[in-house]
């Protein structure tokens, strides 16, 4: 696959079928993903991959705690802005209102919103659960080194044939990851990645989130323009000849 089209067919999908996927192939999307960068080659990356039954029993623990009020889980680490604002507040809810607009779920709906908010929890059905983690003594630059390493994932993912969503949603359920799999007191849990093959006649999996346009997040200083660029670069071609 192009990576053009890897970057541009990437997307969160939100049912997978059952398919399964095989470890071997899970192991060649890690050590792709390995290849981001890291200030200093650090890799700061650790990663828990679950499938079959285990997977199965941290999900329904998880799917447990979500639904008790008493559970009191909070990630370690701030996500998203206490408080929201423009045009961030805008671009959340355009994502919350069209996914549910897919789904044919109202926006008042509060049951059917939360029981779409639990499917977080069994992975959207996806065959491969991976948890990636980071060591709480590092740095901010460290989250940058490892969002290069998740978009690597999903990119080489994408590759494979596969898709991914990857889901802060479970940062708040660390206590429970740590009950099922060997995660170090040290490294708090960043994010939790379905992995597997798209349902694609599930109508979620059919929304696209739009893109802001370059020119708004943009600008340029001292470039010359495509003409200008074609000229010289000619000029310089047949000085090099003659």
């Amino acid at each position: 696959m192009h990576i053009e089209t890897a970057i541009r067919t990437r997307k969160s999908v939100r049912r997978f079928t059952q398919r399964p996927v095989a470890r071997e192939t899970v192991e060649r999307i890690l050590e792709l993903a390995a290849c981001a960068p890291s200030g200093n080659n650090i890799q700061p990356w650790q990663v828990h991959a679950v499938a079959g039954a285990e997977k199965m029993a941290l999900s329904n623990d998880i799917m447990a705690a979500a639904q008790d009020p008493d559970a009191g889980m909070d990630p370690e680490y701030a996500y998203y802005p206490d408080q929201w604002f423009e045009p961030y507040l805008g671009r959340r809810r355009a994502s919350g209102f069209g996914l549910y607009e897919k789904l044919g779920i109202d926006r008042q709906d509060f049951d059917a919103r939360k029981q779409q908010e639990l499917r977080n929890y069994s992975f959207f059905d996806a065959p491969v659960g991976i948890f990636v983690s980071l060591d709480r003594r590092l740095n901010t630059g460290s989250y940058m080194d490892l969002g290069m390493f998740v978009q690597n994932l999903m990119l080489a993912a994408r590759g494979e044939g596969l898709h991914t969503c990857p889901q802060a949603a479970f940062a708040w359920y660390h206590p429970i990851v740590r009950q099922h799999l060997p995660l170090a007191d040290e490294h708090l849990l960043v994010c939790g990645i379905s992995l597997g093959y798209e349902d694609e006649t599930a109508p979620e999996n059919s929304l696209r989130t739009l893109r802001a346009p370059v020119e708004s997040f943009s600008s340029f200083h001292g470039f010359e323009s495509q003409s200008q660029a074609t000229n010289v670069s000619t000029n310089r071609t047949t000085s090099v000849s003659s």
